[in-house]
């Protein structure tokens, strides 16, 4: 049986599935979500929330960008926190709402449901390159952009 904390197969295969640059989403119930792009976990009303599929994703998922709409840090705050906790390899970044519904189920890769009733409860995630592994070969040079991650330790 597999060892770490996600079992679910189909949520495993799309981390799994994710390159340098890929979006994938953890969006609430309500999200448009394009054919063939959806990991449904949602299961009642609440359940499982926004932050505790965020929590697994990321214990298992290398991202170098965080983006939820602008809403959410205003009207929202307590998910816009607990998110902010549990993404910590970077800033979470803000942009509005419409440009997220309008831009984002297209870009994503995958869209993972969850059963979150949460107003502006998505979250993108951008697909990073384990930067310490990739840049610890000796000869190697750190460009300044990749810094930060570069030396990003796992807590």
């Amino acid at each position: 049986m597999k060892k770490s904390r996600i079992l679910s197969k189909p949520l495993n295969d799309a981390i799994a599935a994710m390159g340098h640059g890929d979006f994938i989403i953890i969006s609430d119930a309500g999200f448009p979500i394009p054919e063939g792009k959806r990991v449904d976990l949602a299961i009642e009303a609440d359940k499982p929330s926004i932050t505790e599929i965020l929590d697994l994703v990321v214990s298992d998922f290398i991202y170098e960008r965080v983006i939820v709409a602008e809403e959410q840090k205003e009207n929202n705050p307590n998910l816009y926190n607990a998110i902010e906790k549990l993404c910590d390899r970077c800033n979470v970044e803000t942009i509005p709402h419409a440009q997220l519904i309008e831009q984002y189920p297209e870009k994503a890769k995958f869209i993972v449901r969850t059963g979150a009733f949460e107003p502006w409860g998505n979250v993108i995630l951008c697909s990073g390159v384990d930067a310490p592994v990739w840049f610890k070969k000796p000869g190697t040079k750190v460009p300044d952009y990749y810094e930060e991650r570069a030396s990003y330790e796992e807590t």
